[in-house]
């Protein structure tokens, strides 16, 4: 991209017919703006690709926006590239098939081909953002998605992507003037907590979470996670917007994703081992024949609370010039980048009960080796 409404490229591709602007299913980016509340870089982005795919298919653009995902984050720091990413499936979504009938084969590590999955959510009112009505909204729609995708046991899933809406003031007053209580009314917490209950619904659709578990555990036991939830909070989004990306013997297709969990900052093992899983070597970077193959990289990570990277300080939490999610986001995009060679990277910041403590994770989506 660019700049934070730059579509140009996805025009070209449909242009050109490359692409059926009727088979897009979902998106997943990174915007310029600042990640934070008042990041309208994102709201710009989903306003100017869906108003591209109206004209294209004659739906309304509002329509489109309820049924496609659309998945962004905020903040390109450092060596972090503006872009997106396209998801589109053709066919019988579910049961797809090759020529000879024959169901797709396992790939390398990988058992399948990539499959997708979208869901949406009811409106979420403020009084439910960062409390279990919230956890439970999502894990329904993360069920939805796993259908949708004929995904139907949670092993096969590698990566779940969901856009939760926050608390703003004029969401407080609503709420209030409705005779409602907010679990917050600071709304850079409540994007915190948003997250954390989408994290949460993740892990109780995918049967990950404790029965033991509750509101109090939301941003309080970081024990509670799950390895493969990724969750993003925004003022653009009102609803829940699910994306379940897993692999599939009944989907056929080049792709595949893996995924590994990062206990920390600095964990480049953990990428080494999601590309090994897709047979791809890094020594330590991927090489150029190979790099070809990586269709996306997606990656969560947090700022460790404890203010120590295997015992050593760090400074994010503390620093009041720039935010502590903005620190991550460079220097967990930078190592990642540096493996993979590129800088186009979905790196998120806000890995609340997403991945390990003081951690995240990180999935790669790539084609087979020919």
């Amino acid at each position: 991209m660019a700049h934070p409404g730059d579509v140009s490229a996805l025009a070209g591709l449909i242009d050109t017919g490359e692409l059926r602007a009727g088979d897009i299913v979902a998106f997943i980016g990174k915007t310029e703006g600042n990640g934070g509340v008042n990041d309208f870089t994102r709201g710009y982005f989903t306003q100017s690709l869906m108003a591209l795919l109206a004209r294209h298919t004659g739906e309304p653009a509002e329509a489109l926006a309820a049924r496609i995902p659309c998945v962004l984050s905020g903040g390109t720091e450092g060596v972090l590239s503006p872009h997106f990413v396209v998801f589109a499936r053709c066919g019988d979504a579910v049961r797809s098939t090759s020529a000879s009938g024959a169901a797709a084969e396992p790939v390398d590590t990988v058992n399948g081909s990539l499959a997708i999955g979208t869901a949406f959510t009811e409106p979420l009112p403020a009084e439910a953002v960062g409390r279990w009505a919230q956890v439970e909204s999502v894990a329904a729609a993360v069920r939805a998605a796993m259908k949708d995708a004929g995904l139907t046991d949670p092993r096969d899933i590698e990566f779940v992507q969901v856009k939760c809406p926050c608390i703003t003031s004029a969401r407080v007053q609503d709420a209030v003037a409705r005779g409602q209580t907010v679990v917050t009314t600071d709304a850079n917490r409540s994007m915190a907590l948003s997250r954390a209950a989408g994290a949460f619904g993740i892990a109780l659709a995918l049967g990950e979470l404790p029965e033991s578990a509750g509101d109090a555990d939301l941003l309080s036991d970081f024990a509670v996670a799950c390895n493969r939830a990724s969750v993003s909070s925004g003022v653009e989004v009102t609803c829940n917007e699910v994306i379940v990306l897993g692999n599939s013997k009944q989907w056929t297709g080049p792709l595949q994703i893996a995924h590994a969990p990062m206990r920390d900052a600095l964990d480049l093992p953990a990428v080494g081992a999601a590309l090994d899983r897709l047979g791809i070597a890094a020594r330590p970077q991927v090489a150029e024949a190979d790099r070809g193959r990586i269709a996306a990289v997606l990656v969560k990570c947090e700022p460790d609370r404890r203010g120590q990277i295997r015992g050593a300080r760090h400074t994010m939490l503390d620093d009041t010039d720039i935010n502590a999610q903005r620190h991550i986001r460079g220097a967990v995009g930078a190592l990642v980048a540096g493996v993979m060679g590129d800088g186009r990277l979905f790196v998120s910041g806000g890995a609340e009960h997403q991945g390990p403590d003081g951690g995240g994770l990180v999935a790669v989506i790539a084609a087979g080796r020919a």
